[in-house]
Formats: structure tokens, C-alpha cells, sequence
């Protein structure tokens, strides 16, 4: 399940770096689909993390639930985001740079505890 996890958020923030590559959103539909895979492999991500410990020996058993701190950040950040688009129309270039920034920061350690440990 945490290598599912990890898939899904990548698929997330691969679709992420295309909305931002456009600096504005193109409709509504790929935004929420951003939104539900990242909402998707964070909560995959919270049930995997309620199984057996793994990277103890490694040094990186506390991996997993650093990653979910960061990506629950980064999901507040987001849900920000969106609200900013809402209320004032347009797109707040600050929230996106820290969502994506906290984002990559949460799957590329997620990326280190799924892939070695």
C-alpha cells in the first residue's frame, strides 16, 4: 500500500507541475483531480503507515510519518489555495509556491522511506 501511495502522489504532482507550467488553471477538472489523487495517496499513505515498522535499521523508521506531516501541510496549504482562488479570483502565487514546495519536500521523503526501507 505505501508503494501505492507513493504512485498516486506522484501522478499528483506530476499533474501539479503541469498546472503550474500554465501559471493559470485550464477549467476546474484537472485542479480536482489534482486535489482528489492528492487527497487519494495521503490517506493510502496514513494506512500504511499503521502497519508493521520498516527502515528502523536504516535510520529512517520515522520517514513515513514525516512525510504525512509534510503532506498534511502541504493538503492545508492546497485547501488555501483553492479558497484564495475562490474568494479573490485569481491565482495566489505565494500559497502555490509554499503547497508545492512542503509537497515535493513530503513525497521525495516519501519516496526514500517506500523505496529503501
Amino acid at each position: 500500500m505505501l508503494s501505492l501511495s507513493l504512485i498516486i502522489l506522484m501522478l499528483a504532482a506530476l499533474l501539479g507541475s503541469v498546472l503550474a507550467a500554465f501559471h493559470r488553471q485550464p477549467g476546474w477538472l484537472p485542479g480536482a483531480l489534482h486535489g482528489l489523487l492528492g487527497v487519494i495517496g495521503f490517506v493510502l499513505l496514513l494506512l500504511a503507515l499503521r502497519g508493521p515498522p520498516r527502515g528502523e535499521a536504516l535510520g529512517i523508521g520515522s520517514f513515513g510519518r514525516i512525510a504525512a506531516v509534510l503532506l498534511a501541510l502541504a493538503l492545508l496549504a492546497g485547501l488555501a489555495t483553492l479558497v484564495s482562488r475562490l474568494r479573490y479570483r485569481r491565482l495566489p502565487g505565494l500559497l502555490i509556491g509554499i503547497h508545492a514546495t512542503i509537497a515535493i519536500t513530503g513525497v521525495v521523503i516519501l519516496a526514500a522511506y517506500a523505496l529503501v526501507g
